[in-house]
Parts: C-alpha cells; structure tokens; sequence
C-alpha cells in the first residue's frame, strides 16, 4: 500500500536534487560559461560532486536497492531517495508515496537566483530561463508532477517575457524572491503584466524558503560560545536561530504587495508561501489588520482596498505549516481555507512521517476542515493548472 494510505492529497512541497550542471546543461550557450555548479551536499573528505552523482546513480540502478524502494519511499532523504534526481524514477515515487500530484521545486538554486537579481539583470534572466528550462523538462515525465518557474522581478520588461514563457512552457507556478528587488518594490505597476500573466493563465505566484537573501546578520551568531549544530548536525548552515527569521521577508513583501493593492487589481491572483512555516500568519493577519485600521485614515491605498487586509488574506494566500507545527491552532485561528499539506519530499527536514504529525496535529479541526488542509485548499491555490494536467480537482462523494 502508498504511504498515504489510499487517502485522496495534493502535496504542495516537493523537491528535485540538482545534479552540479543543472542549470549549465539548461543555459543559453552564451551564458553557459557564467552559470555556475549548484549541488552543495555535505562530502565525505576528498569524495567529489561528480564522484558522488556517480555512485548514487549506480545504486539507482541496483535491483538489490530498488527492491526496498516501498519501505523506504519516506526514509530514504536527498539524493538517496527514489525519484529525487532522475526523472524516469520520479513517477514510482509519486505511486509509493500515493499522492494526486506534486508541487516541485528546486533544492539548491533559490538563493542563487534571488542573489542575481541583486546584480546584473541580464545574468538574472540567463538564469532564470536556465532553471526554468530544467523545471519544465525533468517534470515533463509525468502530469502529476507540477514544475515551479521562476521570475526575476529586477528588470520590468524581462519579468514580464519570463512569466509569459514560462506560462507558455507549461509551469505551474511562478515563483519570485521574497526578499525586495534591489531598484524598486515588488509591488511597482511596471510588474502588473507579470500579475496579469499569471492570473489570466490561473496560475500562482509563489514563495519558497531560500528567496529571501541573508535571513540574519552573521553578527548574530558572534555570541562568545561554541558552535552550535545545524539541522543536519554539521556547522553554520541552518539552526534555530535562523529558523526565527524565516518568515520576515514573505511577510514583507506580502504586505507591501496587498496594501499596494497588488491583490485588488487581481482579485483572482492566488499566492503560496511554501516551507516558510505558518505558525506566523494568524499573528500577521491581525497585525495587517491594525495597520490597516490605525494607518487608512491618511493613506488612500488602504482606503480603496475592497475588504479588511484578512479578509484578504484569506480568499487569496495559502501557506504550508511545518509538520512540527500545530496546524490545527493555525488553522483555527486563520480559518480553513489558509494552509495546505507538504511533505518536503525527498528533504531531511519533512522527516519520516509528515503525514501521521499532521493528522496528530489536526486532532480538533472537522472533516471539512482536513479535507480542506489535505486537498481543496490546493484545488484552490493551483485552479486551472490541475485541470490542465486533468488531475482531481474534487473528491467523489
């Protein structure tokens, strides 16, 4: 039987690993030289990139290893689990895990892109199309593999032909950097044909943890005391004190996106804040709402929005809580229509059993509530998108 039982779910956070050329192999040959390597996976001493993408195709390969392939479909993590790298596996993984579709992004590549924006325009573009190229083509294989596109925002005319190709070439959902564009806000006028794009196309712009620049100065972390372990148990990667941090930039430019009236001028615009946790937005739902209230007596913007910032919210943001969070006091307190299931599929950080944590963590939200958080709330974030790839939009009665 599938990991999820025959339970009937879209799984909003799933990754490809990147073998070192992804983006080189997908480049514009005039740009191929200024791409750089992506992979960054912990090596054993002398144990290089090239050597390690060997071995574990190798072991891919093995009948040995794949006949455990089941029993380790959520055990396996990185580039050790089935389908994580090699297109032609990924449709067995998506069997054995037993989900309706995959929303899939990259793994190493959301600072690399968000670090470009920062710089050359043109470079940004040349690497957007490059990841965007290597989306589409490894999800290609299969309907249910949904790929995650990305838009640099740094340049008006390039973000809108990007958002436009990218539609074109089949992504599912855009995704842009959540840290700011380093000339103008997120929210300029010049974007709205990246908005219109997407709308029109029903397609979602989404956030993804890794585009928002430097989360924390490293001034933090000069504390006078030893080093402390990341998540992964090796050293200055990621630990709790970055963690605190994830949620500001979506935050940030979410705000200044809805308050700009970003979200009124496409009211049928959805948005994805995707392994940001979500134990932040009823806070941030409430704090919207003071703003608006104690700031819309001055501000015209605030005055022409059509409902209150939450409500707002609601009809249109979908996020993904952490499966150590409490989605059930989440969901009570941002209502049912707000988070989704993910599983972060093949990463370390979904653990063993994001499923069993999450149903253990609903306890005290109602049928319609869970089928909410497991399936319809992603019905509403992907829309048109999964009618397209004609996968279930409704679960029969």
């Amino acid at each position: 039987m599938a990991y999820t039982g025959g339970r009937i779910i879209h799984d909003a956070d799933t990754h490809i690993m990147e073998p070192p050329n992804w983006l080189i192999d997908h480049a514009d040959p005039a740009w191929r030289n200024r791409m750089p390597k992506v992979f960054t996976e912990s090596l054993a001493p002398g144990e290089g990139e090239d050597r390690f993408i060997a071995q574990a195709r190798r072991d891919h390969g093995d009948a040995a290893y794949r006949a455990s392939d089941a029993g380790q479909i959520m055990l396996r993590k990185n580039f050790a689990a089935t389908g994580s790298f090699l297109a032609e596996d990924r449709s067995r993984a998506i069997d054995l895990i037993g989900v309706q579709s995959q929303l899939i992004f990259n793994t190493f590549t959301n600072g690399l892109l968000a670090n470009a924006e920062q710089g050359d325009p043109a470079y940004a573009a040349a690497m957007s199309r490059a990841h965007n190229r290597a989306m589409i083509e490894f999800c290609s294989v299969d309907r249910r593999m949904l790929a995650v596109t990305y838009v640099p925002l740094a340049d008006f005319s390039d973000a809108a032909v990007i958002a436009g190709e990218a539609v074109e070439a089949g992504a599912a959902a855009l995704m842009i950097a959540s840290a700011c564009p380093a000339n103008h806000s997120p929210s300029h006028i010049a974007l709205d044909p990246v908005w219109a794009t997407a709308q029109d196309a029903g397609v979602p712009i989404v956030f993804h943890v890794g585009g928002g620049g430097s989360l924390l100065s490293p001034r933090y972390f000069d504390n006078g005391l030893p080093p402390v372990p990341d998540f992964h148990g090796g050293a200055e990667n990621f630990r709790s004190i970055d963690y605190m941090a994830i949620p500001y930039p979506p935050m940030q430019t979410l705000s200044t996106l809805l308050f700009d009236g970003v979200l009124d001028r496409f009211p049928r615009l959805k948005f994805g804040v995707i392994e940001q946790g979500a134990s932040w937005l009823p806070g941030w739902m409430r704090n919207l709402d003071a703003a608006w209230t104690a700031f819309r007596k001055n501000e015209e913007r605030l005055q022409a929005l059509r409902a209150s910032p939450s409500d707002i919210v609601r009809q249109q943001i979908r996020v993904t809580p952490y499966p150590h969070e409490d989605a059930g006091w989440i969901i009570a307190q941002s209502g049912p229509g707000t988070c989704l299931f993910s599983s972060d599929f093949p990463h370390v950080e979904g653990g063993r059993n994001p499923l069993a944590r999450f149903d253990a963590s609903l306890g005290s939200v109602d049928d319609a509530g869970r089928r909410g958080f497991f399936f319809d709330n992603f019905v509403d974030l992907m829309g048109d998108v999964l009618v397209r790839h004609e996968l279930p939009v409704s679960i029969a009665a």
